[in-house]
């Protein structure tokens, strides 16, 4: 006799979709996409001029020299998705700094690739 299995379509599609974790934390594995909300928006030193900086729900943070259009024209609020794109090697126990994450508004529809620190780890 065969036995038939029925698997409901929200599971089915969950593990036909990219790798999107739903949950507050940030991604653990180059690939791996979060949902997210931003918490602030601000300039990398507090001052005009000075480069972008932007805080999430979840306790992500991304920062640039320049300044970053898609980063300025987002609100606080704004749901997001952020991917981790890559995480240094070789780095001095300890020092978590350098991970690139790629971060599209889902408002907007706009995005940007920053690092989570102004230096990659073992840097200054």
């Amino acid at each position: 006799m065969k036995k038939s299995f029925r698997i409901p379509l929200t599971f089915a599609i969950a593990l036909s979709a990219p790798s999107i974790v739903l949950a507050s934390g940030l991604p653990t594995h180059v690939g791996q996409c979060v949902k997210t909300e931003i918490k602030w928006i601000g300039t990398r030193l507090g001052t005009s001029g000075s480069g972008s900086a932007v805080k999430f729900t979840n306790g992500g943070y991304q920062v640039s020299y320049s300044t970053v259009p898609a980063i300025v024209h987002s609100k606080v609020g704004d749901r997001v998705r952020m991917c981790l794109v890559s995480v240094p090697k070789h780095c001095p126990p300890g020092d978590h700094r350098g991970k690139k994450y790629t971060t599209t508004n889902l408002r907007t529809r706009k995005h940007w690739t920053l690092y989570d620190s102004e230096h990659l780890c073992g840097g200054a």
